[in-house]
């Protein structure tokens, strides 16, 4: 009986999987590939750094519309871990594409629609209920009209608020080719004399997880709402300036209406959000794009709770916030980058407690230092420092008051 021969390797199910596997690596490396060379050349060369830039937003473009979400998601790894700067490019310009639709149609102007959150801090006793949400009509078409009332959108264009205030994890349910579907499907709707289906739009309110709070609880919840805003491309109301102090004065102008847009529907929100609005407590963060907004309100919540940890450790002690000495230092974190907070009596001695802060490979650690350092500021500890890092005891090393004097 003749021995059985090795077979031959068959394109099956499994090495055709494999393959595809292998295709998908090299064109997210690719990607994190052509990123660096932007982040490197802006300096060396601009004029090549902005012809690669645009063949990274081609590129971009092209794995969102094959739906290529893997691709996205590696190559904002891989960037991760080479190259901060540009990691921070590639996200920021995949999320800007993710969330931005341009509408062609012949002999129709070019529209662009986009998706953007504001992200909310609901405070108040007990929690938000579900249930209550979004059952006032006024309040929600007022709230709806409010953005072109207010000029946070042209008069010429059209914007859409989804009557639902997401959580986090309802968020984080929309990956990239995901939102470009519900782009999609708004565009339809917006563009439509009549009411038109959104299975997608309906399927992402996935309803909210998380803790409940007991009726007397004081409660504190980050909440998203969802909109699309559709307009003409070139429509003069959006154009910034291209000379830095006319960029500046535009997104001062933009803040300015925006921070009135607030105090204007706070009670709107309210109503929208509790069937006893009075019982609610609202900060609103800078109404973004969808992936900038999420990423803001995900620092803010960490943030929060990091600064909880510090009032909690001065009630412990029995502190005021003005009876303590802060140092903002980077510590190694193993695959991740620390910034640590130690706490000191006034008089100097060894560290009597602290926190740390998980910080991204590819944050900007210098801006993460100011913002850690204005957060302490804000809950009355004046006396704060910078260090290169601390000692085996705690004691900070190379430490400067903050802000730097110097600077």
């Amino acid at each position: 009986m003749p021995k059985n021969k090795k077979p031959v390797p068959r394109k099956g199910a499994a090495s055709s999987e494999s393959a595809n596997e292998a295709d998908l690596d090299a064109l997210a490396q690719a990607l994190a590939d052509l990123a660096l060379e932007v982040a490197e050349g802006e300096e060396n060369d601009p004029e090549l750094a902005a012809a690669r830039e645009e063949e990274l937003v081609v590129a971009v473009r092209k794995a969102l519309r094959r739906k290529r979400d893997e691709v996205l998601y590696g190559a904002i790894e891989l960037a991760r871990y080479t190259d901060p700067e540009a990691c921070r490019l590639l996200r920021a310009h995949v999320g800007e594409q993710a969330a931005t639709l341009h509408l062609r149609r012949e002999g129709e102007p070019e529209r662009e629609i986009d998706a953007f959150l504001i992200p909310l801090f609901v405070r108040s006793s007990g929690g938000l209920v579900a249930g209550e949400t979004f059952a006032d009509d006024a309040a929600y078409e007022e709230l709806a009209a409010s953005f072109v009332a207010a000029d946070l959108d042209s008069k010429d264009a059209k914007v859409a608020l989804v009557r639902h205030a997401y959580d986090l994890a309802e968020i984080d349910h929309i990956p990239y080719s995901a939102l470009q579907e519900l782009l999609r499907e708004a565009a339809a709707s917006l563009g439509s004399k009549k009411p038109v289906p959104a299975p997608l739009l309906e399927a992402s309110i996935r309803g909210w997880s998380g803790e409940r709070f007991a009726p007397d609880e004081e409660a504190m919840e980050l909440r998203f709402l969802l909109g699309f805003s559709m307009k003409r491309v070139g429509d003069p109301f959006y154009d910034v300036p291209k000379d830095e102090i006319g960029a500046d004065v535009y997104f001062a102008e933009r803040m300015r209406r925006y921070r009135a847009w607030t105090e204007r529907v706070t009670p709107l929100v309210a109503r929208c959000l509790a069937a006893d609005p009075e019982r609610l407590s609202i900060s609103f963060l800078y109404q973004d794009l969808f992936y900038s907004a999420k990423e803001q309100g995900v620092a803010e919540l960490a943030m929060l709770g990091l600064l909880a940890e510090i009032n909690g450790l001065l009630l412990e002690k029995e502190l005021a916030p003005d009876a303590v000495r802060a140092v903002v230092a980077p510590v190694d974190g193993g695959d991740h980058a620390t910034l640590r907070v130690n706490l000191y009596a006034l008089d100097g001695g060894p560290p009597w407690g602290g926190v740390s802060k998980p910080v991204d490979l590819a944050a900007d650690l210098g801006a993460e230092v100011d913002e850690l350092c204005d957060a302490l500021a804000t809950i009355g500890i004046d006396d704060v420092s910078t260090a290169d890092g601390f000692s085996e005891d705690g004691h900070p090393e190379g430490a400067q008051p903050y802000p730097n004097e110097e600077a």
